[in-house]
């Protein structure tokens, strides 16, 4: 297991570290709850540092990106971001990403931590196009500070207008003493807030900083369990349990950034499904009877016939009930259609949602 920058830092703190993706990574500090009612409610930092970062450099880095991504990265300018996923050439998806335009001919890749080797040998194996590549995953820190305080809980630290920062826009400049740290307003909470990328030597500094100049908002540090009961409260998408090497973006609800204004890997095949329709569909839903659903639990029709499958479910500190996604049939996809989740040996009552539940 690979260790992260801030190891020390997150055990001296109390952190339950747990191994994923590779890395030894903290579950939790104060609690769940705890951490993932700060997020929505003030401010929490996370050490996301697993996560991969690709540099692409040269004349035809957007050409690269254009062919292997399903959105439009030509309308991205410098200072902007975008949200994609990389289709397998089987209809499936390689994983999803953040796309950084740094500048005219040169893009930072966001990918997924588990992915880090797969997404490298499958943008490399489409290098026709001379790009050079540079995997800077090791070397690169990733705090997320989210939540609706988080601004304030950073603008003392810097020179960037962090209040004044659009949504998917990124900034370069000096932050807690540190040059050149990039500053994106992103995250996977849904409660607003900011990424922080920067050199390894810098993150005990960096880290410290921000939890002081978040003391009087009574900032959290947060966990990957908070992390992810956040993101499943708004309805967005885990590599490896909601969409993955076997899933459309189309069935996964990503039509939004499958552009099909260029040719990318797939490009024919989706745009039939997009307009001849699909069998399966994404949906979120919420338990009416009491239970706590989880990946792979079979989702049952009133008859107990198995319609689909559980992706990712949790127990939501936000509404206090357990919620979920998962693929159903299209024809039972509808918002308010009861469906019931296989736990235990008992089918309990569920309710399809619309997106996001909180």
């Amino acid at each position: 297991m690979k260790k992260l920058a801030l190891d020390k830092v997150h055990r001296e703190m109390g952190g339950r570290m747990v191994p994923f993706a590779g890395y030894e990574m903290p579950l939790q500090y104060s609690g769940l709850t705890d951490e993932h009612i700060a997020v929505r409610e003030s401010v929490g930092m996370f050490d996301v540092s697993h996560m991969g970062e690709f540099i692409l450099r040269g004349e035809k880095a957007l050409d690269l990106i254009q062919k292997i991504s399903s959105n439009d990265a030509s309308k991205l300018e410098v200072g902007k971001v975008q949200y994609s996923c990389m289709p397998n050439g089987k209809g499936g998806i390689v994983d999803d990403l953040l796309i950084y335009c740094l500048s005219p001919n040169t893009y930072m890749l966001v990918v997924n931590a588990s992915n880090i080797d797969k997404d490298w040998a499958w943008i490399s194996s489409h290098n026709e196009f001379g790009v050079e590549m540079e995997d800077i995953s090791d070397r690169t820190c990733l705090l997320a500070v989210q939540g609706p305080k988080a601004a304030e809980s950073l603008k003392s630290l810097t020179d960037i207008d962090v209040e004044g920062m659009k949504y998917y826009t990124f900034e370069k400049g000096t932050f807690a003493g540190v040059d050149n740290v990039l500053v994106s307003a992103t995250g996977y909470t849904g409660s607003g807030g900011f990424e922080l990328y920067f050199d390894n030597e810098h993150a005990e500094k960096i880290w410290k900083a921000v939890m002081k100049a978040g003391e009087a908002n009574m900032i959290k540090a947060a966990g990957l369990g908070a992390r992810d009961t956040l993101r499943l409260e708004k309805g967005f998408c885990l590599y490896g349990n909601d969409i993955d090497d076997t899933t459309s973006p189309i069935e996964a609800g990503l039509g939004w950034i499958t552009k099909f204004t260029k040719d990318f890997v797939d490009s024919d095949l989706l745009k039939k499904q997009k307009e001849e329709g699909v069998s399966r569909k994404l949906v979120a839903f919420r338990m009416i009877d009491r239970g706590i659903p989880r990946k792979d639990y079979p989702i049952l029709d009133a008859e107990g016939n198995e319609i689909g499958n559980v992706t990712s479910g949790t127990s939501s500190p936000s509404l206090k009930e357990g919620i979920g996604m998962g693929y159903v049939k299209v024809d039972l996809a509808k918002i308010d259609q009861e469906i019931y989740i296989g736990i235990r040996n008992k089918s309990l009552k569920a309710q399809i949602a619309k997106m996001p539940l909180v």
